[in-house]
């Protein structure tokens, strides 16, 4: 099957789930289609054509002809949703792309670390931002992840990028904004504070992991830090 990709998310940018998809088609250098819309008045079309199980975000439609109306695709198009699924598809459509290696091994290290953001640092970093708990548990979460780096490389499990890169993307991302300009749900100055702390040398390998990340070209082009500041601004309010 062959045709048009397009991913489906919001025109805001602050979906963590879509975020990742984005760098991941990135990386893959493949040809795809960005239809955004906005998620909390979301349209009739997409619940019903696009993601009639869940009505979330992200998705994928692959399949569809070129210039095909996003908003009315066919029903015989191949449809995808949850990022984690979308993320291996789009490994396996680019296998150049090293986003998923070939050997066994290497293929359930990257899945291990995929697992272990998603338990380790998805729900705390979420619960802090939002002002919902303090940081301790996040920082708790961040060593777990940081003891499952390579030792061998500069990404998640060796010297090349992978999915596993992808899927920390979004939480590093927002944690650095998070600390830079103390926007969130969370007490006045904790975001900083939450900066600070992980300037310790116990975090120094995964601070070095982040560095990496962020200037990882896929990343500055799905993150822009000042437009997600004033996205931010308008979820949690200016800082006095």
């Amino acid at each position: 099957m062959t045709g048009q990709l397009t991913l489906y998310h919001d025109t805001r940018g602050s979906s963590l789930y879509s975020h990742k998809v984005e760098v991941a088609l990135l990386e893959a250098k493949a040809n795809f289609r960005s239809h955004k819309f906005d998620v909390y008045s979301r349209p009739e079309w997409y619940a019903t054509k696009v993601n009639p199980i869940t009505g979330k975000i992200p998705a994928i439609v692959y399949g569809e002809p070129e210039g095909s109306d996003p908003e009315n695709p066919s029903p015989d198009s191949f449809k995808l949703i949850e990022s984690q699924v979308i993320l291996e598809f789009v490994a396996d459509l680019y296998p150049d792309s090293g986003l998923l290696p070939a050997d066994p091994m290497s293929r359930a290290k990257v899945r291990f670390f995929m697992d272990t953001v998603s338990r380790y640092i998805e729900g705390p970093a979420i619960v802090f931002i939002r002002g919902q708990g303090n940081y301790e548990e996040l920082l708790r979460g961040i060593e777990v992840v940081q003891g499952s780096l390579s030792d061998s490389g500069e990404f998640a499990v060796g010297e090349r990028y992978t999915i596993a890169d992808a899927t920390a993307t979004p939480f590093i991302t927002r944690l650095e904004l998070a600390s830079k300009t103390d926007l969130g749900r969370f007490a006045p100055g904790m975001g900083v504070r939450f900066g600070q702390e992980l300037k310790a040398p116990r975090y120094e390998k995964f601070r070095k992991y982040m560095d990496r990340i962020l200037e990882r070209e896929s990343t500055k082009k799905t993150f822009d830090m000042e437009f997600m500041e004033g996205v931010w601004k308008s979820i949690f309010g200016e800082r006095k």
